[in-house]
């Protein structure tokens, strides 16, 4: 498997998982009744890096890979 395309799913599991910390973050913070910390757009982060490694990933299948024989 090539490097691009076995960054995808990793890049998913760690968005979605600082995801989740940031949600239980604020939700505990809520909970307490103190001062939310400010939401940071990891969701839509995380959407934008796995779309940049699609791309990557079809430019080097498509492009490169025939280019180089490999």
């Amino acid at each position: 498997m090539c490097i691009f395309c076995a960054a995808i799913p990793a890049t998913a599991a760690v968005g979605a998982n600082l995801n989740a910390k940031q949600k239980a973050t604020r939700r505990a913070a809520e909970d307490a009744g103190i001062e939310l910390p400010k939401e940071k757009p990891i969701a839509k982060a995380t959407v934008g890096a796995i779309l940049l490694l699609g791309v990557a990933s079809a430019v080097f299948h498509t492009i490169l890979s025939p280019l180089w024989k490999i």
